[in-house]
């Protein structure tokens, strides 16, 4: 299994949409477009624009020290121009060695503006997923994260619950969160629940009640197209 964070959103692991900016992007004023796509952004604060090698345009937020892309990746390419193969058949993927991604249940109408693309781990590793000037999060990115939201020391007696991160992460309300789920948003990340694909399963699942997101950080090998 590759490196995940299951702490704070609901259970999260992957969609394999959510990249650390390393670079700059636009600003947005406040209360601008706070619903796009269907997707519910916070009102109060500002978000900046970035696009990715397809074109897609993506909000993107500034959280402590760090910015989030607030939406999830949907590139049908890697940044150097190269096509990422689109995997329509679930058990196929289960075979696979090299990148690959799919829609939601191959639904790219309905998915791919809201919920973006599902992506494997060979896809992540490549270091060529996320737009030119980002990079996949790192496990410690995601810790800093956590802590800037926060998530108390290992050693702390502090219940984990009592800080809520999940609930500061996820999109407010229940438009895509099934209730009572929804989130406020307060941080501005925006969180979706995609949804998933395991390689041993025969359908995505999850839609509306999971989300998942990549870390570039491995710590294992054993299941390589959790996704």
């Amino acid at each position: 299994m590759r490196k995940y964070k299951n702490s704070w959103i609901y259970f999260f692991i992957l969609t394999g949409t959510l990249f650390l900016i390393t670079g700059s992007c636009n600003k947005d004023k406040p209360a601008d477009n706070a619903v796009e796509n269907g997707i519910v952004f916070n009102p109060d604060l500002t978000y900046g624009t970035i696009s990715d090698i397809d074109g897609n345009t993506y909000k993107t937020i500034a959280i402590g020290t760090q910015t989030w892309m607030a939406e999830n990746l949907k590139t049908t390419r890697y940044n150097t121009g190269e096509a990422i193969p689109n995997i329509k058949n679930n058990q196929g993927w289960d075979q696979l060695t090299a990148g690959a991604f799919c829609w939601y249940k191959n639904d790219s109408v309905f998915n791919k503006s809201r919920y973006g693309a599902l992506y494997n781990w060979y896809a992540v590793h490549t270091g060529k997923l996320s737009p030119t000037g980002w990079r996949v999060a790192t496990d410690d990115d995601w810790t800093i994260l956590e802590m800037f939201l926060g998530m108390p020391l290992p050693d702390n007696t502090v219940s984990r619950e009592t800080f809520d991160e999940g609930n500061k992460l996820k999109e407010s309300g229940t438009t895509h969160w099934k209730s009572p789920n929804g989130g406020r948003n307060t941080s501005g990340f925006s969180a979706l629940p995609g949804g998933s694909l395991y390689n041993h399963e025969t359908s995505s699942f999850g839609l509306g009640d999971y989300g998942y997101w990549w870390t570039s950080s491995e710590f294992s090998t054993s299941v390589p197209n959790t996704w």
